[in-house]
């Protein structure tokens, strides 16, 4: 009896031990937010995750040891020592980890950046918000090594520059890339921003709201059509899994910026949702420069199932900027801010009121085929003014994209894989133009500055109805081989048709033709790479594209000029073509403290478009211009990132340190740029008149040979954060002929904040900065080949800004 006593008193006593369970919570480190879904694994067996609260529980007889992971996050290790104990475990985010960072479309099924054989670069929240995080330009610059972003105003007329491809032709004097984004092509939640005729306008965006951006270098027709330059992905904020709350976001700063932003947020298992209201305005940091934009954001992820997604976005936006117009160079040497005359007392401005909206569904049929489509839609109206008068535009712009991914077993060690698809746009828009005249309400007899009336719009000049139906299908295949060796091989095809109506009626020319209609068909895409990865951690890729830009309807039609030129049809326009060679490397090093990306390029656009101008007999007026094929640009490039953590501690006052350098060398020819035309003069008899230019082995206008960024990130434990920023920019020829250059200039940046948890529901975030610490003079922009008008100016002193984000959590 003593003996059954024992046995069951040891039974009891050991099953009371077995069922001693230990508490732990994992959380941000940053922010102190509980991390929902981290994987926690224990020492003896078994495992679990945290629930919604960041919470988990374990045997404490069978863990002596506590593993605890999470995606973007460092793993962590914890040593039970007192079973009594509650453990409380901070998790820190990983800064750019290449094994956490996917890209959006790839044939590869291994989405890791080491493994595309292309340069990609990545933007996260970190270098968004490294200054205000209201313009995109601040982090496209600082961080993206081959890109440039300019703006026309506070925040309207964005443009990217990718490895030298400007933008829209435009003005007299040769090569422009002034007015509007072309060759490039941006996405927004999978929508593009790039409408049917590949004309991108981003007056409308919340960039705000964006919490990623993925910007792809070099010809990417094989998966977005007509992109000879690249694509860019833009992407809102993702609320958090498990979280839900709403927040409110002040930002104020110097020329009186201001900007409230009111945010809903929820986060589950199956769904999530981010509601987003945005205001936003400043009097500008010149005269005639103040600015105002409304947002309003949706964006919503659903799964009913294992097998389908659903995705959704919304965007209203009501967007004007007015504009001062660009300082000539004397005005820019002189520090003469007042503007442009003639575009001050027109009321220079642009105003876009767009609506963007798009539904996307993805299906996985079986393990080894799934299908993305997407149907989208934009309206767009816009009205804007400038030396040359008013224009108002409207465009419906609608669209499909959809997307095959598969991937096969070939054996046990070699797997293909593809994305196989179709993006089609079709855009109806009217475009008229008018000029303007002085207010007949206006007594004074000169226009001077601080004049109660502006100028008025007089008779229209143009009304012009376009059609344009752009289609591109693609396949792209990778082929992944034992020893992470890889090739893909893909091509496109795209087709672009323009219809264009003239409804501009003038009564001296009653017989003129009116209709013109051209189609760009047949340009193929071919992209070829092979990528190697050593050891999972560093990889090398050399690859070969192609890409194309066909002529939007403005360079293929030459307007009605007076009374003796009739409208007529550009119709030995050829599309651009530009064939890409490049060799890269990138990968994570000194247990991945060292992550880079290098990547030499040469890159070769034929059939260039360029503007002639024809002048009158005395060469004192242009009569009209139009634009023809060029030549070459041949541009050879290096590009090159780092970043390293310095210095990692969970325990002592500094988190995380981690310094980053990115470097730029351009070498950008023009090569056989040798073109002549004839234009007629109006006298009587018409008469002919020669024009011959020669840009071959100048400097291609534009860009800068040499530009470099560094500076570092730091983390502190108790919530502390701040960053450092340095850019130099060196000087680049204004014009093709390399006779007129600009200055090279310096930036100093820095921001100081404090995000914190403050008890069970409030979060908050404040912070200051103060961009162009050393007063540098500087251009936000500037106008190639269109002198006498050149720069806009950025504010001249250092910018201080500063803000509050209060977020309750339910």
């Amino acid at each position: 009896m003593r003996i059954l006593f024992t046995i069951l008193t040891c039974f009891i006593f050991s099953g009371t031990f077995a069922q001693k369970k230990i508490k732990g919570k994992v959380y941000d480190a940053i922010n102190n937010n509980a991390l929902q879904g981290a994987s926690v694994s224990f020492s003896g067996k078994g495992g679990t995750i945290t629930d919604k609260d960041g919470m988990f529980t374990a045997d404490c007889n069978t863990a002596s040891k506590v593993t605890v992971s999470f995606i973007g996050y460092q793993t962590y290790q914890y040593n039970i020592t007192n079973c009594d104990e509650d453990i409380r475990i901070a998790l820190s985010p990983m800064i750019d980890n290449l094994d956490q960072v996917e890209i959006s479309a790839t044939s590869n099924t291994n989405k890791s950046l080491l493994y595309q054989p292309s340069s990609i670069t990545k933007l996260s929240p970190v270098e968004l918000k490294r200054n205000t995080g209201l313009f995109l330009d601040d982090a496209i610059n600082s961080n993206v090594p081959g890109v440039t972003m300019n703006r026309r105003a506070v925040s309207s007329g964005q443009q990217f520059n990718i490895r030298g491809y400007g933008n829209g032709t435009r003005g007299t004097r040769g090569v422009s890339s002034n007015f509007d984004g072309q060759g490039y092509k941006v996405y927004l939640n999978g929508i593009p921003v790039t409408d049917a005729e590949g004309i991108t306008t981003m007056d409308d965006i919340d960039f705000g709201s964006i919490g990623n951006v993925e910007v792809t270098k070099g010809p990417a027709g094989t998966l977005y059509g007509l992109a000879i330059a690249g694509a860019v992905n833009l992407s809102s904020v993702k609320p958090a899994n498990g979280k839900k709350s709403i927040s409110q976001e002040i930002l104020i700063g110097n020329y009186g910026l201001q900007r409230y932003t009111t945010s809903f947020q929820m986060g589950t298992e199956r769904a999530s949702i981010l509601l987003n209201y945005g205001h936003q305005k400043s009097d500008g940091f010149t005269i005639h420069n103040a600015s105002h934009k409304d947002f309003v954001n949706m964006v919503g992820s659903f799964q009913p199932n294992t097998k389908q997604s659903i995705n959704a976005y919304f965007g209203y936006s009501n967007s004007y900027d007015q504009r001062s117009g660009e300082l000539t160079l004397t005005q820019y040497e002189n520090e003469d801010y007042t503007g442009n005359i003639d575009y001050i007392k027109r009321n220079a401005h642009s105003n876009v009121y767009t609506v963007r909206a798009g539904l996307g569904h993805t299906y996985i049929f079986n393990n080894h085929i799934s299908n993305t489509t997407s149907i989208f839609g934009t309206a767009f109206n816009s009205n804007a003014s400038s030396a040359g008068g008013w224009t108002d535009k409207a465009s419906t712009n609608l669209g499909l994209r959809s997307t095959f991914d598969t991937k096969f077993d070939v054996s046990n060690n070699i797997k293909l894989s593809g994305i196989t698809g179709v993006e089609t746009q079709r855009q109806n828009a009217a475009t008229i133009g008018y000029g303007m005249v002085k207010n007949p309400l206006d007594t004074a007899s000169v226009w001077v500055y601080g004049n109660p009336y502006y100028w008025v719009i007089g008779a229209g000049n143009s009304n012009i109805y376009t059609t344009t139906a752009t289609t591109s299908v693609f396949t792209e295949w990778t082929l992944s081989l034992p020893k992470d060796f890889s090739v893909t091989a893909g091509i496109g095809m795209s087709n672009m048709k323009i219809g264009l109506d003239d409804r501009f009626y003038n009564a001296t020319q009653p017989n003129k033709q009116r209709q013109f209609d051209t189609t760009y068909k047949s340009m193929f895409s071919p992209h070829v790479a092979i990528n190697k990865v050593f050891n999972k951690n560093v990889s090398a890729y050399i690859s070969y594209c192609k890409g194309y830009k066909a002529p939007v309807s403005a360079y293929f039609y030459i307007p009605s000029i007076g009374t003796t030129f009739n409208g007529a049809l550009n119709s030995s326009l050829r599309p651009e073509v530009g064939n890409q060679f490049e060799i890269g490397t990138k990968g994570e090093l000194m247990h991945k403290k060292l992550n880079f990306q290098v990547a030499l390029f040469n890159t070769v656009y034929a059939n260039k478009f360029t503007t002639v101008a024809v002048p009158n007999p005395g060469n004192t007026v242009t009569l009209y211009s139009y634009v023809v094929n060029g030549g070459k640009q041949d541009h050879k490039g290096v590009e090159a990132l780092v970043k390293y953590t310095a210095y990692k501690s969970d325990k002592g006052f500094f988190k995380a340190i981690v310094p980053f350098v990115n470097i730029t060398y351009s070498d950008f020819k023009y090569k056989n740029y040798t073109y002549q035309t004839v234009g007629k003069t109006i006298l009587t008899p018409l008469k002919d008149s020669a024009y011959t230019t020669d840009y071959s082995n100048k400097a291609v206008a534009g860009v800068a040979k040499f530009v470099g960024n560094a500076g570092f990130d730091i983390i502190a434990n108790m919530g502390l954060y701040a960053n450092f920023i340095y850019m130099y920019k060196d000087g680049f020829p204004i014009t093709s002929d390399g006779v007129n250059n600009t200055t090279s200039y310096s930036l100093l940046n820095a921001k100081l904040g404090f995000q914190h948890n403050l008890g069970k529901h409030f979060d908050i975030n404040a912070a200051v900065g103060v961009a162009n610490i050393t007063n540098t003079k500087y251009p936000i922009m500037v106008f190639v080949n269109q002198l006498p008008d050149a720069f806009i100016a950025a504010p001249r002193d250092a910018n201080y800004f500063g803000s509050l984000n209060l977020k309750y959590n339910f």
